[in-house]
């Protein structure tokens, strides 16, 4: 089963006067690499929300954040009113040492200052943290499924790749027989140009010695064992496949490389061409793969 590493999920839970709203998005990575956004009265649950992501996601690049919205009257900011008195005061005292204008706008001013506005800190309540628990496992389950859905498309794109790339290889066949047949006429014009005498014996058995350095089925037999391999690995049923599907696509190239410069037919390199064309998007998609 192919999953995609590029994957979005979103939740949220209403508690009392506030809305927890919980984001997590990931993308292709070697590795699972975490980043986190969690506001500061929640900061000492991040190795809990860390844990939870590294027990669903094996790989990629993640990134969540929760936000907080007080959708109530109460707030848990508050002015705090003998600092503020102080800030004016002394605020109204330098300006008529100095000779200047009061601000037009105290308040605009005065908010500004340091430690104006105070907020009281808030114990976390555990029956709370299991709604925004859940809210958070919920918004990862909503990535996996968005992964699922990356991946059906995935696979579906590799499927047609594979399709083409076997088709292509059915091509080469028809230009193997034609192009032995060449290679023996160039070498026999060549030795009858040159006008000399050459032990027939000798010869076949040069041109039967030269001929199985060009011999492809071999690298065609491969190929299509790699074929074969990659469609079966996206099939077993695993959920991380992608590296294994990286280096079977490695051993793919590997053989129409070899095919390639085996060749030496203008019609065979252009199927290989085409061959490589197909890898290379394979190998392109591979990499968003879990």
């Amino acid at each position: 089963m192919v999953l995609s590493m590029t994957g979005f999920g979103k939740s949220s839970c209403e508690l009392g006067n506030k809305k927890v709203v919980i984001e997590i998005k990931s993308l292709n990575s070697k590795q699972l690499d975490m980043t986190s956004r969690v506001p500061a009265a929640y900061k000492e649950k991040d190795i809990e929300l860390r844990n939870i992501v590294a027990q669903k996601l094996e790989r990629g690049k993640v990134e969540f954040s929760m936000f907080v919205e007080n959708v109530g009257k109460e707030t848990s900011a508050q002015i705090n009113m003998p600092i503020l008195e102080a800030y004016h005061a002394q605020l109204k005292e330098a300006a008529e040492r100095l000779g200047v204008e009061p601000p037009a706008d105290w308040f605009a001013v005065l908010l500004k200052m340091p430690e104006v506005m105070k907020v009281e800190a808030q114990e976390i309540d555990e029956d709370e943290w299991k709604e925004i628990a859940n809210a958070f496992e919920c918004a990862v389950d909503n990535l996996v499924d968005f992964r699922r859905q990356e991946g059906v498309s995935l696979q579906k794109v590799f499927e047609a790749k594979i399709k083409n790339i076997r088709e292509l290889l059915a091509e080469v066949e028809p230009f193997e027989k034609e192009r032995i047949e060449k290679v023996k006429t160039r070498i026999r014009e060549n030795l009858e140009a040159l006008n000399l005498d050459y032990d027939k014996n000798r010869f076949e058995q040069e041109l039967i010695f030269y001929i199985e350095k060009l011999d492809v089925n071999e690298e065609k037999n491969r190929l299509a064992q790699h074929l074969k391999y990659f469609e079966e690995t996206m099939a077993s049923g695993e959920c991380a496949v992608g590296k294994k599907l990286g280096f079977i696509a490695q051993e793919i190239g590997r053989e129409i490389n070899t095919l390639g410069s085996k060749s030496n037919h203008s019609e065979m390199q252009k199927i290989v061409v085409k061959m490589k064309d197909e890898l290379e998007q394979i190998k392109e998609q591979v990499l968003n793969v879990l």
